[in-house]
């Protein structure tokens, strides 16, 4: 008997080896759902921008030749009008839910309050605010952290933001390179 290790052990310490799997699994998870819901979030801001509206940028100093170098982009991609919805979109992951893939069993984030007042299908999503203020948390710091990149992705109009900035360029996304688009 003094040799044998106890059967509470062997499965304490199996449960500790396979702890810090799960919490990342379900940290990235949560980060690249955040990720996806925040450039959701951005195209649809951008989107209701009236594209006629314009803001003047460059300098309003006056060239010796007596002309000034201003020039007027769209709002709806300017630096200035991204840089505001960066401080306030996250408040929006509120509006978001937990749906785990029974096969699979990651997690993605849902929205389960339309944006247009449309019912939303909303059978399996788990509505919580642990869950809300996680993806709001991870939103912050993804939006804080690369604030830069979202900026450069969303003052041109480009295909595909969610993959190239969310798997490619910040790698929060890598495991949903293998998942079908419909399903993220």
């Amino acid at each position: 008997m003094r040799g044998r290790i106890p059967p509470a052990l062997c499965l304490a310490a199996a449960l500790a080896a396979l702890l810090p799997a799960a919490c990342a699994r379900r940290s990235q998870d949560l980060h690249c759902g955040a990720c996806r819901a925040l450039v959701d979030e951005l195209e649809w801001e951008i989107a209701q921008v009236d594209p006629r509206k314009t803001i003047q940028m460059g300098s309003f100093r006056i060239n010796p030749d007596g002309s000034q170098s201003v020039v007027e982009v769209p709002y709806a991609r300017s630096e200035a009008h991204l840089t505001e919805l960066l401080e306030r979109v996250c408040e929006k992951m509120k509006e978001y839910g937990e749906k785990v893939d029974l096969s699979t069993h990651r997690k993605s984030y849902v929205r389960v309050i339309s944006h247009d007042g449309t019912k939303m299908d909303l059978s399996g999503v788990k509505i919580d605010g642990d869950v809300a203020s996680s993806l709001k948390f991870a939103c912050e710091s993804i939006a804080e952290e690369y604030e830069d990149e979202l900026i450069e992705f969303f003052s041109h109009e480009a295909d595909n933001v969610k993959d190239r900035l969310c798997s490619k360029r910040t790698d929060l996304c890598d495991h949903a390179l293998h998942i079908p688009h419909d399903e993220l």
